[in-house]
């Protein structure tokens, strides 16, 4: 992967498109996950999840610095170019980058919980609050230990990359 970080930013939006419905695809087919995946909200709510593991592997690859903010934001303006020609009737960008930044501050807050203890959880915790978002209730402890999983696997995806793995 490249070190400038605009084209980063590029990179990983294209992962992202590639990936996140393939992802999606993946849980709505397994026996856990296929009916959570049909409720109304759910893909809305997984990309949006997904675009956050997208932006926890690039600080974990890249660290917290400048560089990495300019990829993250150059992420999401393709991400949101792609979006905006693909949202449903009804959604408008603007409506997708509120729900963005209220995700991305409820899923920060999860990640900052806990200390060091949290840290060995917060896959499962991020995978809870993702799921109830997607099905609007609480999750059973497997589609939560799924979605978080499937979102773990993305983060580490992007961290490898940006490491050169």
């Amino acid at each position: 992967m490249t070190f400038v970080p605009r084209d980063r930013g590029r990179e990983v939006s294209a992962l992202f498109l590639e990936h996140e419905p393939r992802l999606f695809a993946d849980l709505a087919q397994s026996e856990v996950g296929g009916p959570a995946a049909a409720a109304p909200d759910a893909a809305r709510e997984w990309q949006i999840f997904a675009l956050y593991a997208c932006v926890r592997g690039l600080v974990a690859g890249g660290g917290f610095n400048r560089e990495t903010a300019t990829a993250i934001e150059t992420m999401h303006a393709a991400v949101t170019e792609r979006w905006a020609q693909t949202l449903p009737p009804g959604e408008s960008v603007d409506s997708r980058r509120a729900l963005v930044a209220a995700r991305y501050e409820e899923y920060g807050a999860i990640g900052q919980a806990g200390g060091k203890a949290g840290a060995m959880t917060v896959t499962m915790r991020l995978g809870k609050a993702a799921a109830r978002h997607m099905i609007g209730a609480a999750p059973s402890a497997e589609l939560a230990e799924l979605v978080g999983a499937l979102h773990e696997s993305l983060a580490e995806a992007v961290a490898a990359q940006i490491r050169g793995s």
